[in-house]
């Protein structure tokens, strides 16, 4: 390649597109906190600890549209494992694990079946390792603010998940 950049296919181009979104998401999502629940603002700052990585995901993506395709679900479900401990399982962060299992369903060709099965195993394992051991949230919500919170995380994960059906559909046929 000779420090040249690869041309990205449309299936990798469209996992750079969902780790763009959620990137720049990511600093409105302490507003979000902020303007529904009230309180919570400076834990849900801690989200953002993500944001390099999915920042990381279009530079992979010129050099390997496979590891691209398979950080994005690996990074989203480490987020919302991350998530879920600091805001609790009564938040709702564990519904980005749907998205994540999306993503591994959408993100790769006939041909990396075993890449594909792999990360929806690993993603399913840590959202298991999620249910049965997240513990205490390392932030607590009053009941009020919780629901609210919980309103939000739903909202947002049905958006995603959404946006991701409809921004893969049509790619897999496109891509080589």
């Amino acid at each position: 390649m000779n420090g040249e950049r690869a041309v990205i296919d449309p299936l990798t181009q469209a996992s750079v597109t969902i780790a763009w979104i959620i990137l720049l998401n990511k600093p409105f999502y302490p507003l979000y906190v902020w303007y529904l629940a009230g309180n919570g603002v400076i834990a849900s700052l801690a989200t953002l600890i993500a944001a390099p990585f999915y920042l990381a995901i279009p530079l992979i993506a010129h050099r390997s549209s496979l590891a691209a395709r398979v950080a994005l679900p690996v990074i989203g479900t480490l987020d919302t494992l991350f998530e879920t401990k600091l805001f609790g399982q009564g938040s709702g962060t564990e519904l980005f694990f749907a998205a994540c299992i999306m993503l591994a369903a959408l993100s790769f060709r006939d041909q990396e079946r075993w890449w594909q099965r792999g990360v929806a195993v690993v993603v399913f394992g840590v959202f298991m390792i999620s249910r049965s051991s997240a513990g205490s949230p390392l932030y607590h919500w009053s009941d009020q603010d919780l629901a609210a919170f919980f309103n939000l995380n739903t909202f947002a994960a049905a958006s995603l998940t959404t946006f991701i059906a409809l921004r893969y559909a049509g790619s897999r046929d496109r891509g080589t």
